[in-house]
């Protein structure tokens, strides 16, 4: 196993413990956590999900359990479960691992069970059976636990943030009349994995016209001179934490017009994340970015929300978005990426990951926030 794959132990000790005291907070005899983001962040598992059960079952007060295939579990013993006090039941065909997961939560029948949203149907009916009523949802008791990021965490997103950064230096180079859209993102793939990802989670090459679509990612379009192309790209740095930023780039000089209202744009993140800061709502760092574009008139080209949350997933809570008033607290981590659009001619967007802090916020990406213009008569 890889060494920077996992947290040291004590970092999972310390989550399994205060999941288990949030169960225990919203009434719950425990929660059944399944392959997918949340076991990864309680224990350091990557483990995937098939037809057989493999789930973590922490119960509000007592030893956790995983119950698992006996064929998996050489793959377990890459978490931290080892070191983590956790009861390992294997199970091979022909045996009842649901039933299996109802012992280990105890008798507590008449709390409700919180199962990880990512868990399939497949399992969430028989589990359901053997403990005689329908789960709830273990979202809202994990939400403020990912939401908020350790120090451990906090590290990794800023290797993941310079990392992408150093790849977004390298991006002009690639940026040449004549190739497509598909050979820059090629190029670019190459360099994430270069620069110190673990891999690729997405790329966008929005060239012109495609540039308009939020989320466009590639295609056999041809770059041309006076191209505006918009790069948004990440993956994840070890121990799969992840980067998520976008630049704006101008194949040649762009017209007053594309200037002008990128300008406004930049205006528009910098209020952003001036915006920043404990006590600020969700709600209200979109409202700064939202205000400044509908002043200049630029309001219904701006068609998604400014941000989102980031770490083990390029998605997740909080969102950035009109609606959301949940406060800010130190340690959130989130994007800020307002964008224009202008269908069937070009778009831009500017995007960083912030940080909160105890009096306002880090970014982790350092790269200009200007247009960056890139020479079209070149000698590559």
């Amino acid at each position: 196993m890889c060494v920077t794959s996992r947290f040291d132990s004590s970092v999972y000790a310390h989550r399994l413990a205060a999941a288990a005291g949030a169960a225990e907070a919203a009434g719950l005899a425990g929660l059944v956590i399944t392959p997918g983001y949340d076991l990864r962040y309680l224990i350091g598992s990557r483990a995937q999900t098939f037809e057989r059960l493999t789930a973590l079952v922490l119960p509000a007060s007592g030893t956790p359990t995983m119950v698992v295939p006996r064929l998996e579990l050489a793959a377990l013993r890459e978490s931290a479960v080892d070191d983590l006090g956790v009861q390992v039941r294997d199970w091979v065909d022909g045996e009842n691992p649901y039933q299996m997961v109802g012992d280990a939560l105890g008798t507590a029948a008449s709390a409700k069970t919180a199962v990880t949203d990512s868990m399939p149907a497949l399992h969430l009916l028989p589990l359901a059976d053997v403990l005689g009523t329908t789960p709830v949802l273990a979202t809202e008791v994990l939400r403020d636990l990912r939401m908020i990021k350790d120090a451990s965490e906090i590290d990794a997103l800023r290797r993941a943030g310079a990392a992408i950064d150093r790849v977004h230096a390298r991006v002009p180079e690639f940026l040449v009349p004549g190739r497509t859209e598909a050979e820059v993102a090629a190029d670019i793939a190459d360099a994430i994995v270069a620069e110190g990802h673990s891999g690729v989670a997405f790329i966008i090459v929005g060239s012109g016209p495609h540039g308009a679509d939020p989320h466009h990612e590639c295609s056999d379009r041809v770059l041309q001179a006076g191209d505006i192309v918009v790069v948004d790209i990440g993956g994840p740095v070890e121990p799969g934490y992840h980067s998520d930023c976008t630049r704006t780039y101008s194949i040649g000089e762009p017209d007053v017009e594309v200037a002008q209202r990128y300008s406004i744009l930049q205006q528009a993140q910098r209020a952003a994340v001036a915006g920043v800061r404990p006590g600020v709502t969700a709600q209200q760092v979109d409202a700064a970015a939202r205000d400044v574009l509908a002043d200049a008139g630029l309001a219904e080209f701006f068609v998604h929300r400014t941000g989102h949350g980031i770490g083990l997933s390029v998605h997740e809570e909080p969102y950035i978005v009109a609606g959301n008033d949940i406060p800010l607290r130190p340690g959130m981590a989130f994007s800020v990426e307002p964008g224009i659009y202008f269908p069937g001619k070009w778009g831009a967007r500017i995007e960083d990951i912030v940080i909160v802090t105890a009096h306002g916020c880090e970014s982790l990406n350092q790269r200009p926030h200007e247009l960056v213009v890139v020479p079209v008569d070149r000698n590559d």
